[in-house]
């Protein structure tokens, strides 16, 4: 595979990026990757950063990665609380580590706000998360319904109000926490940090398959995750004392087996369920990274493996 080799200038300041909706093959593709190389993987993937929370986030196996260094995952417990803020400033000292050992950072996974973060290098460091006013406002969104907060984040920051979905009550939480932390909207703390340019050169690329497909492989994924013990799994979390009313425990795959456990509904509407919630995951996720400034999409349908890592290492070469 001489044409996967690469040259030593070219990679110092490079990072590629392997984004994509789950189940479209990101953490194999990043694995083979780093093998031809000499590549760590950086997860960026806020489920995965969970110890104990491994079949439900499809969380790599040690045998799975191959001897490949994984960093971001297994970080916090589940009761832990962690923020893209935490992540952008934890993935940078790995991939400031990774480069200066003289590796290539190869950053995976279907978040797009982790993403984002390090691409753009966006800023946090004038935001302070407050727990008791974020309990507060999900508190809020349990009793009065996520449009209050909505309404809530119009009136001081109607940019980002029209940017993030009344239903996506994390983001709506967060850009309200900046706002009362420092007294200004998210959106122009985002437009003031894009100005600074990212330390390194990131290649962000996505990886594009045909919606039968990608949902013929959430089917098997979920069904797999069943089969090596999710509901155990699950079981073992409540039983060693974590609430279910934890954000962790609230991720596709949890929530639904939780609601089997407590009876709310049968095991087989469960799975159904975690298939759905995956499926419409996976539509939010595409439809992230198609408004993401910079991305290459690579069509998996119409390459192969190898195919792929051809177009990375050309990437990492400057030649694609």
């Amino acid at each position: 595979m001489s044409s996967c080799s690469i040259s030593g200038d070219a990679k110092q300041n490079k990072v590629i990026v392997i984004a994509g909706p789950t189940a479209s093959g990101k953490t194999d593709l990043a694995i083979e990757l780093a093998l031809k190389v000499g590549g760590e993987i950086v997860s960026a993937d806020s489920m995965q950063i969970y110890r104990k929370m491994d079949i439900g986030t499809a969380k790599p196996t040690l045998e799975e990665r191959r001897g490949i260094p994984h960093h971001m995952i297994d970080i916090v417990d589940p009761d832990e609380e962690y923020n893209v803020a935490q992540f952008k400033s934890d993935a940078d000292i790995c991939i400031d580590d990774i480069i200066n050992r003289g590796k290539v950072p190869i950053v995976a996974g279907g978040t797009g706000l982790y993403i984002n973060s390090l691409v753009y290098n966006i800023s946090f460091s004038e935001t302070i998360s407050d727990w008791k006013f974020r309990k507060h406002l999900e508190n809020i969104a349990l009793e009065q319904g996520p449009e209050v907060l909505h309404d809530m984040l119009k009136e001081v920051d109607p940019k980002s109000a029209e940017a993030i979905h009344p239903n996506n009550v994390k983001r709506v939480i967060r850009a309200l926490e900046v706002y009362r932390s420092t007294g200004r909207p998210i959106s122009e703390h985002k437009e003031e940090s894009r100005k600074i340019p990212p330390k390194y050169d990131f290649e962000i690329f996505g990886l594009e398959v045909p919606r039968d497909l990608l949902y013929q492989r959430i089917e098997k994924r979920v069904d797999k995750m069943m089969g090596l013990g999710l509901y155990e799994e699950v079981e073992g979390l409540l039983k060693s004392g974590y609430s279910p009313d934890l954000t962790s425990l609230q991720g596709i795959g949890y929530k639904e087996i939780i609601s089997a456990i407590m009876g709310k509904c049968s095991l087989e509407t469960a799975v159904e369920n975690i298939k759905k919630g995956t499926r419409h995951l996976a539509k939010r996720q595409i439809t992230w990274f198609k408004k993401t400034e910079g991305l290459k999409w690579i069509r998996t349908d119409e390459n192969d493996i190898w195919a792929m890592i051809k177009i990375l290492t050309d990437a990492l070469n400057n030649q694609g």
